[in-house]
């Protein structure tokens, strides 16, 4: 038989997962494979960048959608396990469960609506579904369908990596951070260091942005979860350690939010303080590759009409 479609696999990776155990993704895919009797020349199969399998590619995007809804976990690099509320879903929906059903969870419709908010053209958005995601329609030209399959990539991976972030030691997401900002480019004449580890209070990290050290940002990094918003004091506090170092300028970030009354604190003080949350930061890391790595790429032709006039 042909390769399913990723909806196809959904239900079934989760009935793999169903003994509560922690299962390795590419024990996943063998069993997928076996589960729907694909011949070696199936299983072989390859994108047509040839830069993966198209088994691992679906069975890959079932377990990405299934893990934005919430119905199974990752508890580590290249591992999966069901949640509760994926053995729920196994018993609430025994016949398929595709997209439809995961808009019925409330962390897979959040996923949806940051993929439909990098799209280009709001009027263009709906709801149907394809093989790779979603349509908006048969008018869609090449350059649309790559555009949308790299902001459904993006939101993806922005999740995961957020998710990733949030499993850090508080050191590890500090070092996360200042790998961050040397990337980004910061301390490039000068340095960027973690300064938490020295009892410096109040400061995790320094931006040396000159090699004298003389121009300086102060960096606060705090790994909490989505439901510990930062608060007004904690940037009061912030604002004070700046203060004690004669410092006006700060980088505030966390894999959290910020509350209005933190924000309103940060546009109140003196020294400039910017303040980035967890989906902010999630971006920025994917956007300057800091814990993620490219898996393909596509280079879309278009006919050289100057080429075949001089001729």
């Amino acid at each position: 038989m042909a390769i399913p479609d990723y909806q196809t696999f959904m239900r079934p990776v989760l009935e793999y997962l169903a003994d509560g155990q922690v299962h390795r993704f590419r024990d996943l895919v063998e069993a997928m494979a076996d589960r729907f009797g694909l011949s070696a020349a199936e299983r072989a199969e390859l994108l047509p960048s040839g830069a993966q399998k198209k088994v691992n590619n679906r069975v890959g995007w079932a377990a990405t959608y299934l893990s934005q809804a919430g119905l199974i976990e990752r508890p580590g690099r290249g591992l999966l396990r069901i949640s509760a509320r994926g053995a729920e879903a196994l018993y609430r929906y025994p016949d398929r469960i595709d997209v439809s059903v995961l808009e019925q969870y409330p962390d897979f419709i959040e996923f949806r609506e940051r993929r439909r908010e990098r799209g280009s053209d709001p009027a263009r958005r709906s709801s149907r579904h394809s093989d790779l995601g979603e349509s908006d329609g048969d008018d869609e030209t090449p350059n649309d369908l790559l555009d949308r399959a790299v902001s459904i990539n993006r939101a993806a991976v922005e999740s995961e990596v957020l998710g990733a972030a949030l499993k850090l030691s508080p050191t590890g997401f500090e070092e996360l951070v200042v790998r961050l900002l040397e990337r980004m480019g910061y301390g490039r004449l000068g340095s960027v260091e973690r300064t938490s580890a020295s009892g410096d209070a109040g400061v995790d990290g320094i931006i040396s942005q000159d090699p004298l050290g003389l121009d300086r940002i102060y960096v606060q990094a705090k790994r909490y979860a989505e439901d510990r918003p930062v608060d007004r004091p904690r940037i009061h506090e912030f604002a004070g350690a700046l203060l004690g170092k004669q410092g006006d300028r700060g980088v505030y970030i966390t894999t959290s939010r910020f509350t209005d009354g933190a924000r309103e604190q940060a546009e109140r003080i003196n020294a400039r303080i910017e303040l980035i949350d967890g989906a902010r930061l999630a971006e920025l890391l994917v956007q300057y590759g800091v814990g993620v790595q490219p898996e393909q790429t596509a280079t879309l032709y278009k006919l050289d009409e100057d080429f075949f006039e001089g001729i």
